[in-house]
């Protein structure tokens, strides 16, 4: 009897043992688009590898992170002979229209339109362009392939061409411009690994400056004209749990700039002078019960070399950072914006989501030629709590429609709506 009790023993060890070698097979269910080789490429689990459960969780971690998919699941077989992975997937729909409204500075109906593929040929290239009526007509192209020469390297290329009426705030009064910027950038796309991804890249931009008419503010340049290169750098932090709607975690997305100002008239040479741009968001999501989601973006901004120049590249805008507080209202050369909102899911069938939110966007501007302290004195400081839907498809990547109303707080404060795609942070 005992011997028998030993040989079982022993084959119940051996078959554990034979369970956890390694990974035998790793097989993908639900794949239409997304290339399979593409797949195997970019992901950690593979065929000969010891089996680790932390490292296929990172994987369905990164598949839900990838434009392509709606959800990313796994299912795990012990065997006798190893260990067989398979990633459920369902594929989102990844050609996206887009459409923006907003009203113009000069009062007249402002609109932008746009078309992105995010999983072109299948490996998560994107392919796209717009074209914005913003009083003048814009229109950028872009492309970009991640991993087009590993899973840790890619490029993107772009160009815009941007014509806005842009004002400009001097002393002696605002201004409005019609302003022209040409851009043609070139980029690598660094994936180190999980949680750790930059950019490098150079921007050479032709900028242009033009007031037509009689001048309603002296003293000041009636044109500029400007030849620019810009050197970017770009690194993101990224450690996320997405659940279709519902974010968890945290990310902190760095961007600076060096602008280098190369020839232009004698104007250009006093108001645009060299800088460096200094900008970072550190975003934190919370799921709160069932269907709660608590999200707050904190906004860090600033300048050197440029803090006197009316010519700031920081802007108050409703589509960018206060809701409610309209186009292009302020400039800064430093900034402190906190958005923080709470988004509830009111219905939920199928693929069609409706979620309620309730948010305070918050922000102080740092005038030019102001000390960094104005950015803490309460002088130069926006509040604007607000409330809004969503109607989301939860099987189109990023197809969030987003109409909100934010209430200005305080003497003068503006009020209104605003319209986009996709979750406003």
């Amino acid at each position: 009897m005992r011997k028998v009790l030993t040989v079982l023993v022993c084959c119940v060890a051996v078959f554990a043992a034979a369970q956890e070698s390694g990974v035998v097979s790793l097989d993908f269910k639900g794949l239409k688009k997304t290339k399979e080789p593409f797949l195997r490429r970019l992901l950690k689990v593979k065929p000969g590898l010891e089996y680790d459960s932390v490292v296929v969780r990172k994987d369905i971690e990164r598949l839900n992170r990838l434009p392509g998919f709606a959800i990313a699941r796994d299912s795990v077989v012990f065997s006798p002979v190893g260990v067989k992975v398979y990633y459920i997937l369902e594929e989102n729909f990844t050609i996206i229209p887009g459409a923006r409204i907003a009203t113009a500075n000069d009062g007249s109906f402002a609109y932008r339109l746009s078309a992105f593929e995010f999983n072109f040929l299948g490996n998560n290239q994107l392919l796209g362009a717009y074209y914005e009526r913003n009083v003048f007509d814009s229109f950028g192209v872009f492309w970009e392939h991640p991993f087009l020469f590993s899973d840790q390297l890619g490029v993107g290329f772009n160009y815009q061409d941007i014509t806005r009426q842009e004002p400009v705030f001097f002393e002696q009064g605002d201004k409005d411009y019609r302003f022209n910027s040409k851009q043609w950038e070139g980029k690598l796309i660094f994936s180190f690994d999980f949680n750790n991804e930059a950019e490098l890249g150079a921007l050479f931009v032709q900028e242009r400056y033009s007031f037509d008419g009689l001048d309603p503010v002296p003293n000041t340049p009636a044109a500029l004209n400007a030849d620019k290169l810009f050197y970017r750098a770009a690194y993101r932090f990224i450690d996320l749990d997405i659940q279709y709607q519902y974010f968890d975690g945290f990310q902190s997305s760095f961007v600076g700039q060096y602008i280098h100002f190369l020839n232009g008239d004698s104007q250009a040479e006093v108001f645009l002078q060299d800088f460096v741009s200094l900008r970072n968001d550190f975003l934190w999501y919370k799921r709160v019960g069932k269907g709660g989601n608590w999200a707050n973006r904190l906004r860090l901004a600033a300048t050197i070399g440029n803090e006197e120049s009316p010519f700031a590249p920081f802007t108050l805008d409703n589509q960018l950072n206060i809701r409610g507080v309209g186009n292009v209202v302020d400039r800064g050369t430093g900034a402190v914006v906190l958005n923080t909102e709470y988004r509830q899911t009111l219905y939920e069938k199928g693929w069609f989501v409706v979620q309620g939110n309730a948010f305070l966007d918050a922000g102080a501007w740092r005038d030019p030629g102001e000390p960094i302290s104005q950015l803490f004195d309460g002088s130069n400081t926006r509040v604007h709590p607000g409330l809004g839907f969503r109607l989301i498809h939860k099987r189109i990547f990023n197809a969030v429609f987003r109409l909100d109303y934010g209430f200005g707080i305080g003497a003068g404060a503006s009020n209104g709506i605003v319209f986009g795609i996709g979750q406003y942070f």
